[in-house]
């Protein structure tokens, strides 16, 4: 449920696993809004210099999770109401599920072997196991409570382009119509 604070829009936030498009839905999404756009994977790099999967193979994915928790909150505490492309991790952390209620939440969703295909490419991402596809297939099972617990909206992007999705995000907003 979506609750803004002196009646302004509310920031929208997209989860989901790892390939599911959040960042390049969040672009659309914000340029369609004309609003700023706010990634975790884009911020964390240029604040520790690594990419996801550096820090998490010098840090450990422990310390990622806590930056990414971090970079959320910063994220929703901005005062402009951004698009944001939001870690997968966030939901399992209870504060941020918490700060989520704010925020008109979008979870991308799709099958685990439609995920792993579209992350063989990204070697910015972490790769937790050599399986890809059991990996996403856990990540699923830990989060995907959390994801329909936070979520206004849930897009399946296994079929649809971004730009679909991004649609579908744009025509769900409170007030649009």
């Amino acid at each position: 449920m979506v609750t803004t604070a002196g009646g302004g829009a509310p920031p929208v936030v997209l989860i989901g696993l790892m390939g599911s498009g959040k960042t390049t839905v969040a672009r659309l999404v914000a340029t369609a809004l004309g609003r700023p756009m706010r990634d975790s994977d884009d911020e964390l790099e240029a604040e520790h210099g690594l990419s996801a999967a550096q820090q998490v193979a010098r840090h450990g994915a422990d310390l990622l999770h806590q930056r990414e928790a971090r970079q959320l909150q910063q994220a929703l505490a901005d005062r402009r109401a951004p698009v944001v492309a939001a870690a997968a991790s966030v939901v399992e952390d209870p504060a941020c599920r918490a700060a989520l209620a704010g925020a008109f939440v979008v979870w991308l969703d799709a099958p685990a072997a439609v995920l792993a295909e579209r992350m063989r490419d990204g070697a910015h991402r972490p790769h937790y196991h050599p399986d890809l596809e059991k990996m996403l297939t856990e990540q699923y099972q830990r989060r995907a409570r959390w994801f329909s617990q936070v979520a206004d909206l849930r897009v399946d992007v296994a079929e649809s382009s971004p730009r679909q999705a991004a649609e579908r995000v744009l025509a769900a907003l409170p007030g649009s119509g």
